[in-house]
C-alpha cells in the first residue's frame, strides 16, 4: 500500500516585481514515487499544468540556491516574507512561482517522516525485484541445456 502526502497551497505566478496572480496548486509526494514531487497548477483551464521533479531539490532549495536548467528553486524574503521562488523552464514557456517557505517547509516534513532521506530505493523494492527476477526456476534446467547435441558420436562411434 501507497502513502500520498498531498497539501492545497496558494502560489504566486511573479509576472513582474510590481506584480504577481495567485495560482492554485497541488503539491503531491507518493511513497511509489519516492524521489520525486509533483505540483499540479490550476490556471483555470480543463487540465493542471502538471510538473515533477527532484524532491531533493526542494528540500534543499528551501534553505539555498540550488539546481538549473528547467527547475531552480532558492528561499528569499519578500516585503519581509520568507518565500521559496522556483524558476520552471519549458519549450512552451518559462515560469517563476512564489511560495511560502512555512508551509512548503511544513509540507517537506511530512514527507520526509513518511520515507527517510536515503531510504527512498528501499521503497521502489528493487532489491526484491532482482532477487525474484534472478531466483532460477525448473524451467531455467531445460532452457540452460544445450538444445542441439553435438554432431559428434560418443566413444567414437
Amino acid at each position: 500500500m501507497h502513502t500520498v502526502v498531498e497539501r492545497e497551497l496558494e502560489l504566486k505566478l511573479v509576472l513582474s516585481p510590481e506584480r504577481a496572480i495567485p495560482v492554485p496548486a497541488r503539491l503531491s509526494y507518493r511513497t511509489d514515487d519516492p524521489f520525486a514531487i509533483h505540483i499540479a497548477f490550476h490556471i483555470g483551464t480543463e487540465h493542471p499544468v502538471n510538473w515533477t521533479f527532484a524532491r531533493e531539490l526542494l528540500v534543499e532549495g528551501v534553505f539555498r540556491p540550488c539546481g538549473h536548467g528547467d527547475v531552480r528553486v532558492w528561499p528569499t524574503k519578500v516585503d519581509g516574507r520568507s518565500v521559496v521562488l522556483m524558476a520552471l523552464s519549458s519549450p512552451d514557456g518559462d515560469a517563476l512561482l512564489e511560495a511560502p517557505a512555512a508551509a512548503v517547509s511544513a509540507w517537506l516534513e511530512r514527507t520526509l517522516r513518511v520515507v527517510p532521506p536515503g531510504s527512498e530505493a528501499e521503497q521502489l523494492g528493487i532489491d526484491d525485484g532482482l532477487a525474484a527476477l534472478l531466483t532460477p526456476t525448473p524451467a531455467d534446467d531445460l532452457w540452460l541445456r544445450d538444445p542441439w547435441p553435438s554432431d559428434e558420436s560418443k566413444d567414437g562411434e
